[in-house]
C-alpha cells in the first residue's frame, strides 16, 4: 500500500512539473512570441511623418489623424518631437486617434515630428466588427435612377460581393465613364472621391463598406504617401479594394492609418503646409520585440528573464541550466541503459570539460592523465601513506602535469593544450583514487569497464550538451527544466531490467526457454 501510494506521488508531482512547464513556455512562446531559435530576428518598420508649415507670428494650432487598432501589426515603440510646442493626444470613439500641437507665437519655418515602429503580428487585435447593412440612400433624380441603373448593370455581372465591388470600381475608373458615373463624380476624379463614390453606389446596394488611409509596407526605404482604399464586408470579414483599379488585394503588409474621408492633418495660424511620411524596414532583435509585447500585454513574464542578467553572470547560467541535461543523460545510461561509471557527477564534470578542449583532445587528455595518475598511486600506496596525505599528493601530482602538458602546448603551438587547465582536476584525482581501489577490489577488469563507462557518458553528455539550440532554448525557457525534473522523477521509480543486463543474462534466459 504504502509503495502504491509513493508511485501515484511521484506520477502526480510529475504529471503538474509537466503541465507547469509546458503551459510556461507555451505562453512565452506562443502569446509573448519569445522566439525558438536563436539570433531570430524579425521586420520591423519605422514610420516618420513630419508636418511643416511656415507661422506668421500668431498662434498656431495643428491636428495629425494617428493610427489607433492596427490589424496584422504590433507596435513596437511610438513617440514625437516637437520642441517647443504644447502636445496632446485623444482617443475617441471608434478608430479616431487624435495629436494636437499648439503654440502661441509661432514665426518662420516650423516642423512637428510623429515616429512609429510595428511589426507583424497575427494575433494583434484591431479588425472590426461586422457593421449593419445600410440604408438605401434616398436621393434625388436624376441621382436616384443612375444609382439604380449602376446597381442593376453591376449585379448583372457580378456573382457575390467581391466581384460586385470590382465591377462597380471598373465603372468608375473607365477611361470613358458613362453618364450615371460622370453624374456622381463630377469634375473631381481624385482617389478619396472615388472611394466616396463607390461607397455611396454600394450602399445602394446594401454593402457595408469604409474608406481607409494608410500605404504599403515595402522592403526599401522611401518617402511614400497616405493613400485611400475601400472595403467591403462580405458577410464574414472585410475585403480590401484599390479604389484606382478596382483590384482586390490582400491587407497583410498595409498599415491603416485611420478610417474615413478627412484629412490626414488641419493647421490653423500657418501657411506652406507640407506632410511627408518616411517608410524604413530594419530587423529587430525578436526578443526585444517580445519583450515590448509583454510590456503592451501589461505581463510581468519577461521582466523576471534571464536576459536581464548582466553579461557575465548570463554566460554562466548558460553553461550551469546545460547541467541538468547531463545528469539526464546520466540517469538514462546509468539506470536505464546499465553503462557502470564512477560516481554520480564525475561524467557531467568530465563533459563540461570537454566543451573547452573539444572531444577528441578532451578523450585523450583524460586517458593520458588518469593512465599517469594511476602509475602514481600504485606507487604511493607501497609507500603505506594515509588516505588523506595520498589523495594530497595524487591531486599534486595532476597539477604538475597539468602544468607540463600547457608548457608543452604552448612551445608547439598547440591551443588546445592550454585549456587543460580547465579540467575538474579534484574530480580527475578521485576518479584515479576510486579506479585504484576498484582494481585492488575487483580486479583490473571492472576498473577499466567503470573507466570506460564513465568516459562513455561523458561523451554522450557533451554531445547533447553541445547543442547549440537546446542551450538556447534552455536560457530563454529555464522552466523546461521542469520537464527534466519530471523526467529524473519518473525515472527514479524505474526498478526494471536495464538494457545490459538483458544482453548479460541472455544465455540464462535461452537456456531456460529450451
Amino acid at each position: 500500500m504504502v509503495a502504491m501510494f509513493v508511485r501515484k506521488q511521484v506520477i502526480i508531482l510529475s504529471t503538474l512539473l509537466t503541465l507547469v512547464g509546458a503551459g510556461l513556455f507555451s505562453y512565452k512562446a506562443f502569446q509573448l512570441g519569445l522566439p525558438l531559435k536563436q539570433n531570430e530576428s524579425s521586420q520591423v518598420w519605422t514610420v516618420e511623418a513630419r508636418l511643416s508649415f511656415k507661422g506668421q507670428g500668431g498662434p498656431v494650432k495643428a491636428q495629425m489623424r494617428l493610427p489607433k487598432n492596427l490589424p496584422g501589426l504590433g507596435v513596437l515603440n511610438e513617440n514625437f518631437v516637437s520642441r517647443g510646442f504644447g502636445l496632446s493626444t485623444q482617443e475617441y470613439e471608434e478608430e479616431e486617434r487624435l495629436a494636437f500641437w499648439s503654440l502661441r507665437r509661432a514665426r518662420g519655418p516650423q516642423a512637428v515630428y510623429y515616429r512609429l515602429s510595428v511589426f507583424q503580428n497575427a494575433n494583434s487585435i484591431g479588425e472590426r466588427e461586422a457593421p449593419g447593412f445600410p440604408q438605401v440612400p434616398q436621393l434625388e433624380e436624376p441621382y436616384s435612377t443612375a444609382l439604380q441603373e449602376l446597381v442593376s448593370d453591376a449585379r448583372e455581372r457580378s456573382a457575390d460581393i467581391a466581384s460586385f465591388t470590382s465591377q462597380m470600381l471598373r465603372h468608375i475608373n473607365s477611361p470613358t465613364p458613362e453618364e450615371n458615373v460622370m453624374l456622381f463624380l463630377g469634375a473631381n476624379t481624385s482617389a478619396i472621391k472615388k472611394a466616396k463614390v463607390a461607397q455611396t453606389l454600394l450602399a445602394g446596394a446594401r454593402i457595408p463598406t469604409q474608406i481607409a488611409q494608410g500605404f504599403e509596407l515595402r522592403d526599401d526605404p522611401h518617402v511614400t504617401a497616405i493613400r485611400p482604399w475601400l472595403e467591403v464586408h462580405n458577410g464574414e470579414k472585410w475585403l480590401s479594394f484599390d479604389v484606382q483599379t478596382g483590384v482586390q488585394f490582400s491587407r497583410e503588409r498595409h498599415l491603416t492609418w485611420f478610417y474615413g474621408d478627412q484629412d490626414l492633418v488641419t493647421v490653423s495660424g500657418a501657411r506652406n503646409i507640407e506632410t511627408e511620411i518616411f517608410l524604413r524596414k530594419e530587423m529587430i532583435d525578436s526578443i526585444a520585440i517580445a519583450e515590448q509585447r509583454a510590456t503592451s500585454m501589461g505581463s510581468h513574464a519577461v521582466e523576471f528573464s534571464l536576459f536581464n542578467l548582466p553579461i557575465r553572470t548570463q554566460a554562466v547560467y548558460s553553461v550551469l541550466l546545460m547541467i541538468p541535461i547531463g545528469a539526464l543523460v546520466m540517469v538514462l545510461m546509468r539506470n536505464v541503459i546499465g553503462v557502470p561509471t564512477f560516481g554520480t557527477f564525475t561524467p557531467i564534470l568530465v563533459a563540461l570539460a570537454f566543451r573547452e578542449t573539444q572531444l577528441l583532445y578532451g578523450i585523450l587528455l583524460f586517458s593520458f592523465v588518469v593512465a599517469l595518475g594511476l602509475l602514481v598511486r600504485f606507487y604511493f600506496e607501497k609507500l603505506r601513506l594515509l588516505l588523506v596525505p595520498r589523495l594530497a599528493a595524487v591531486l599534486t601530482v595532476v597539477v604538475l602535469l597539468f602544468v607540463v602538458i600547457s608548457i608543452l602546448s604552448n612551445r608547439l603551438d598547440l591551443e588546445t593544450g592550454l585549456s587543460v587547465a580547465l579540467f575538474p582536476m579534484v574530480i580527475l584525482t578521485m576518479v584515479i583514487e576510486r579506479m585504484s581501489i576498484v582494481w585492488e577490489e575487483r580486479g583490473s577488469g571492472a576498473a577499466m569497464s567503470e573507466g570506460f563507462g564513465s568516459l562513455l557518458v561523458a561523451t554522450a553528455a557533451y554531445l547533447v550538451m553541445s547543442i547549440d539550440q537546446l542551450e538556447y532554448l534552455l536560457f530563454a525557457f529555464p522552466e523546461l527544466l521542469l520537464l527534466v525534473l519530471a523526467l529524473c522523477l519518473l525515472m527514479g521509480r524505474y526498478t526494471g531490467f536495464r538494457a545490459s543486463e538483458l544482453i548479460r543474462f541472455r544465455t540464462l534466459a535461452e537456456t531456460k526457454s529450451s
